[in-house]
């Protein structure tokens, strides 16, 4: 099988429908039909609103797809890939009671259920299995919410996404939860290179048992298709004889398939319309319009997204995926769909695509902004859109035209994009966005920008970033005061400028920027300003080819010299609890197994990081380098019976060296792990312990952790610095 010749554009169609639909539902997830009625109306557009919630959140949707498909990758994107694999994947990426799922409770959540399961040692697929967990338990929805990532890598090939979605299913579900899951990825994968709905339909379900409960809601609605033409009618006829009153547990596979089915078959093929059915009918609204809007957006393409309202630009392709691998949190749906892109050019033994030299934000994609909106500040209010164009690229097809108007000295035009949490993200409900700054100092950024050649009057041009800052004064102290005190502080953000430069009307210029120290204060965005050189400019435009950033950080990961909360939260924390306000330094807590305090990006590859650490009736406690999650990273520990250890966190632990290394409790000692390609270091007070080569599976990049087993360490400042 060959690739479809628009496979890039159709995944990236895919990633932003499953937004679209998730946001569009979220609002009112659960909600009754009845409700949605009384108090919205039909859903024809967002609604967030209205209920005074924020757009872009985070949700088990998103989240679980695009986080449990990097098994793939993980495992080299073999097609022998495992459920026992996927399930590594989960105990990686999840921090327990923190990200991704809804840890609703064992036997009351699949999902939490399964995550028990196998932390207790359990492999897939018996961690979901119906033998393991019951009908009732392995038969929810979660199966088929997480699918559609397993489909867009096997473009025009059902049979792989239905075994794919099998495997990846069987994690945490069994029975008729994986049959609706392998229909949903039969049929996305299908609609690459089929656009009717009934033969899509008639592919999926012969991929799956006959006798089923899934085959037969499939066929019933078809049925009933033929001979009710009313969406409405046909919605009361799927609640009497599919309803939830017919099955237990808190959010049925059997109910919501059929209300994917259901907007499928009454939607004229039109995304809005079709959207607008499967919401408004309610029950799990964000999981059912996710699933549709990903189908209808691989099938249609852009353009049946672009045929009805603006549905993109209130998104400007933000999400979030909060994991342990925490600088992959804030992120955008281009990223997400070259990841995928990737993968199945893998699967399919062809090369990795990198527009523009792998550059983070290119925007190649019609339509695409990456996040980028103007700022909200009251000297660019009025001032600035922006628009994705074609032209105006060295490297590549499109850029970003930011479009200036009317400025004069103290009126600019600001363009950025966040790079960390967001000031205005808001309440977010039950999935906590944990997350890592993706910026640091001591990375080079580098851009290009161009002048339209029709500007009557020069600009200055000039990066920047801003950076979170607490207003008041430092103030670390001991009690829960202090953490009132962190909770209260309000924390604004400043700016940074790098270099600027003038541009002539069709001028072209590429910066290079090294970010430079920020003390403490995490980067919260990236940007763009466009000035008046002197006196009045009226409209005009500059484009932006291209913006990224490499290199290995030069930071100190500490406190700032204000109090405030923003810099904690730049810890992807996976302990049991840490006190930031703790004034000697960091202090950890981890009650039961291997805890992380995370910082840092996947992109990071060759560094060192310090610190000066300080155990406390600990089981061991060190410092990690590489790290991928809670169980993919290279660790230097010390561990009972006076050793230091060198170790690789990957499908368990392997010991790389050890030696004999006198030390006690309530002793600080200074860590240091260097990595550089397959070569790992570590140093004990100033020491030089381990040396060694790397050569099997080896971790080629990730961020850096505090790592506590079972008991409480404190640590001083954290560096990270290039290789010596």
């Amino acid at each position: 099988m060959s690739l479809p010749h628009d496979y890039a554009e159709r995944v990236y169609a895919g990633v932003l429908g499953k937004l679209i639909g998730v946001y569009l539902g979220r609002p009112f997830e659960g909600w009754s039909y009845q409700r949605i009625m009384a108090e919205l109306g039909p859903i024809t557009y967002y609604v967030h609103e209205k209920r005074g919630l924020p757009l872009i959140v985070t949700d088990d949707d998103i989240s679980g797809t695009f986080t449990f498909l990097r098994a793939l990758p993980d495992y080299g994107n073999s097609l022998s890939l495992t459920p026992a694999q996927i399930g590594q994947t989960w105990l990686n990426y999840l921090i327990e009671k923190r990200t991704i799922l809804w840890w609703g409770g064992v036997g009351n959540s699949t999902e939490h259920t399964a995550y028990q399961r196998l932390k207790s040692g359990l492999k897939a697929p018996a961690s979901g299995s119906i033998a393991t967990n019951g009908h009732t338990v392995a038969e929810q929805i979660g199966a088929q919410i997480f699918i559609d990532g397993w489909a867009m890598v096997a473009p025009g090939d059902p049979e792989l996404a239905a075994d794919l979605a099998r495997r990846a299913a069987s994690v945490s579900h069994d029975g008729e939860a994986v049959y609706g899951a392998q229909v949903i990825a039969a049929m996305e994968a299908q609609a690459f290179v089929e656009s009717d709905l009934n033969k899509l339909l008639d592919t999926a379900t012969g991929l799956i048992p006959a006798d089923s409960t899934i085959y037969r809601v499939i066929a019933d609605l078809r049925e009933l298709r033929g001979k009710e033409a009313d969406w409405m009618r046909a919605r009361d006829w799927l609640e009497e004889h599919y309803g939830y009153q017919h099955y237990q547990g808190v959010c049925h596979m059997v109910p919501n398939h059929g209300l994917i089915v259901l907007s499928l078959l009454y939607g004229d093929d039109d995304f809005q319309k079709t959207l607008m059915i499967v919401n408004t009918s309610g029950w799990d609204t964000d999981c059912n319009s996710g699933n549709v809007g990903c189908l209808m957006g691989i099938k249609n393409g852009l353009a049946g997204i672009e045929a009805g309202p603006d549905w993109r630009s209130p998104v400007a392709d933000r999400l979030y995926i909060p994991t342990a691998d925490g600088g992959r949190a804030i992120t955008d749906a281009v990223r997400v769909s070259y990841d995928i892109i990737n993968i199945g050019r893998a699967l399919q033994g062809q090369p990795p695509l990198a527009p523009k030299g792998g550059a983070r934000y290119h925007f190649e994609f019609p339509g695409a902004v990456q996040g980028f909106q103007p700022e909200p500040s009251i000297e660019v209010k009025g001032t600035t859109s922006i628009e994705n164009v074609a032209g105006h690229s060295a490297l590549g097809e499109r850029s970003l035209a930011i479009r200036y108007q009317r400025l004069a000295p103290g009126r600019v035009s600001r363009v950025r994009t966040h790079t960390f949490i967001p000031a205005d993200t808001g309440d977010l409900g039950h999935y906590a966005l944990l997350a890592s700054p993706s910026l640091y100092p001591g990375q080079t950024v580098a851009a290009a920008v161009q002048a339209d050649p029709a500007n009557t009057e020069p600009v200055q041009a000039r990066l920047y970033i801003r950076v979170y800052e607490a207003a008041g004064t430092a103030h670390f102290s001991i009690g829960p005061e202090a953490l009132k005190a962190m909770e209260r502080a309000v924390d604004a953000l400043v700016p940074i400028y790098g270099p600027a430069a003038t541009l002539t009307p069709g001028a072209r210029h590429e910066f290079s920027w090294v970010v430079p120290e920020t003390e403490g204060r995490p980067i919260a965005e990236i940007g763009l300003e466009i000035a008046p050189v002197e006196g009045y400019v009226p409209a005009g435009s500059v484009y932006l080819d291209y913006l990224t950033w490499s290199g290995a950080p030069n930071v100190r990961l500490g406190k700032p010299a204000k109090f405030g909360k923003m810099w904690s939260l730049a810890w992807t924390n996976g302990v049991d609890d840490w006190w930031p306000w703790w004034p000697l330094g960091l202090r950890l807590m981890h009650n039961e197994g291997t805890g992380l305090l995370i910082q840092g990006t996947r992109e990071w590859t060759d560094y060192q990081v310090s610190t000066r650490l300080t155990p406390h009736l600990s089981a061991s406690a060190g410092i990690a380098a590489r790290v991928q999650g809670m169980r993919r990273y290279y660790a230097l520990l010390l561990r009972p019976g006076n050793r230091a250890c060198l170790v690789k966190a990957l499908d368990g632990e392997r010991i790389l060296a050890e030696k004999e290394f006198a030390w006690a409790f309530d002793e600080s000692h200074d860590l240091r792990l260097a990595v550089e390609g397959q070569r790992i270091r570590g140093w004990v007070d100033g020491t030089l312990l381990f040396d060694v080569q790397d050569t099997e599976r080896p971790l080629e990049g990730g961020a850096v952790a505090i790592v506590l087993e079972e008991g409480t360490l404190e640590c001083g400042d954290v560096f990270v610095r290039p290789v010596a």
